[in-house]
């Protein structure tokens, strides 16, 4: 049996983590990262998250810490966050999470305190080839697979990591935590950006932080249709505040150029592409070439694709992927590497 910290968020994924390293016969200590020292109704980053891990924990009757990491979770999520914004991307800062503190920092601080396995409440599997590479595969419960935002995960730490929760669906997951009397059987799950309050929205963070600025909104052929408050506020695809400027046929954001504050917008027609320029990958051995599923969003459908160079060629025409978001790159259910959209 191994020594194992399970990072609990204060979540019933976590919790019931936690309690099935515990059944395996492992030693197991509890840890919640404190990252976000500002205001959070997400049910990830709150006051309360603290508490209910630590109440599980002693439900539980392991040991719980909590780790400060706000600075780091600060410099390394929330700046880039605001900095990605300002250059008219769409950032997704629950995957640079994952990146640099849940799988960097806090996997170094397993090393250094002697442990030997980290364990979370994420719905995803780690398997290993018949060659005995570690990859990420997608969780049982296909509605709540989370292998996209795992998806730059490195052989160092799928090895040493459990993610005993993506064998079951979330009912079940619920109706273990019940059964073992979790405080969190019933907890909603977290949602949206931890940081960013449903109270006071993305624009008001924003808002806080860099100037927003004032923006035209074209046609392809650069003909002025309208203004809008903020182009740092659109990503491509979206339609809110573009959908009808111009006429009265729906429009959507093909491209944002901040410097010259100009929103391009266009039909559905005219969002869909063949190729998709992609960059800074991450593999999970070794960098391929050829015909992969690639998924553009969390929960959104892998397509057929080809992988060559910087660029994803699909099968067929997709949605134009905002720059700044991940592109995640599989081999059937197990995910190979990942790029973020140009």
């Amino acid at each position: 049996m191994s020594r194992v910290m399970v990072a609990m968020s204060g979540g019933v994924d976590s919790s019931v983590a936690a309690a099935l390293m515990l059944e395996a016969g492992h030693e197991v200590v509890g840890v919640t990262l404190r990252l976000w020292g500002g205001e959070s109704d997400s049910g990830c980053c709150a006051v309360s998250d603290v508490d209910d891990a630590r109440r599980v924990a002693d439900t539980l009757g392991i040991d719980h810490h909590v780790f400060n990491m706000s600075e780091e979770f600060d410099q390394h999520v929330v700046e880039p966050y605001v900095a990605a914004h300002a250059a008219g991307l769409t950032p997704n800062p629950c995957l640079e999470c994952n990146r640099h503190i849940k799988f960097d920092l806090l996997h170094r601080r397993v090393e250094a305190l002697g442990f030997e396995r980290l364990a979370t409440g994420h719905h995803a599997r780690v398997v290993q080839t018949a060659a005995g590479v570690y990859r990420m595969a997608r969780a049982v419960d296909a509605a709540k697979d989370q292998s996209y935002v795992l998806h730059m995960l490195g052989q160092e730490q799928l090895a040493a990591l459990d993610l005993p929760v993506g064998e079951m669906t979330k009912d079940e997951v619920r109706q273990r935590a019940a059964t073992l009397g979790l405080r969190t059987a019933t907890k909603p799950d977290s949602q949206d950006v931890c940081f960013i309050t449903q109270q006071h929205g993305r624009q008001d963070f924003l808002r806080q932080r860099i100037s927003l600025t004032p923006g035209r909104v074209v046609d392809a052929d650069g003909n002025e249709l309208g203004k809008i408050e903020s182009v740092e506020m659109v990503t491509i695809g979206q339609r809110k505040g573009v959908a009808t400027v111009g006429g009265a046929d729906p429009r959507y954001a093909i491209a944002v150029d901040v410097p010259s504050a100009t929103v391009t917008v266009g039909s559905a027609a005219d969002l869909l592409v063949k190729v998709t320029p992609v960059k800074n990958f991450t593999w999970a051995e070794e960098p391929f070439a050829g015909p992969v599923l690639a998924q553009i969003s969390a929960h959104g459908q892998p397509m057929e694709a080809e992988l060559a160079g910087n660029e994803v060629r699909w099968a067929q025409r997709q949605r134009r992927v905002a720059p700044g978001q991940a592109v995640v790159f599989y081999d059937g259910d197990q995910v190979i590497g990942g790029a973020i959209a140009g």
